[in-house]
């Protein structure tokens, strides 16, 4: 088999396990960044373990929730969708941590994340159900390992979190 055959196999297996978003629609700022929410939702005020869930592209590997804002919608609305929608769990709006920029492959994503706190866990949820998404609690320490070896990007926003406690 060639090499192109291989790598259109491999974006049609890629995009078969990603989440299917119906009504979905970018929004970018002027700049043209791509609007985009995460959720760091802690288990209690202690802050002492996080959520996290299995990538859609990579279920192996963990992630933070999140994901892009729907038109009209605010950065702390989407932060609490993606997390119900990915984790399954309803959590309370606390501290927005901070904007944070990434380039990568010609995209670019501003991403604001906010500390929410575990509110419930949802037996059933969007993304269980269409990609067979998993969620897990981390200690802190096991969360920063876990982020830093698939999305270190993201490991930034944790330890961000934790300077401001």
């Amino acid at each position: 088999m060639r090499f192109s055959e291989l790598m259109a196999r491999e974006i049609r297996n890629k995009d078969s396990k990603m989440k299917k978003k119906t009504n979905s629609e970018r929004t970018y700022y002027a700049d043209g960044y791509r609007k985009r929410s995460a959720s760091l939702c802690f288990r209690t005020s202690d802050f002492d373990e996080v959520l996290l869930v299995s990538s859609t592209g990579s279920p192996e590997n963990w992630v933070v929730p999140g994901g892009g804002l729907e038109p009209e919608e605010s950065a702390g609305d989407a932060a609490v969708r993606e997390l119900k929608e990915e984790a399954g769990v309803i959590g309370r709006v606390g501290k927005h941590i901070g904007d944070f920029e990434l380039e990568e492959g010609g995209k670019k994503k501003r991403t604001s994340v906010f500390c929410l706190l575990f509110e419930k866990e949802l037996d059933e949820w969007l993304d269980k159900t269409e990609s067979g998404r998993r969620r897990m609690w981390f200690n802190i320490k096991d969360a920063l390992n876990e982020l830093k070896k698939y999305k270190h990007s993201q490991s930034i926003y944790l330890e961000e979190s934790l300077k401001t406690r």
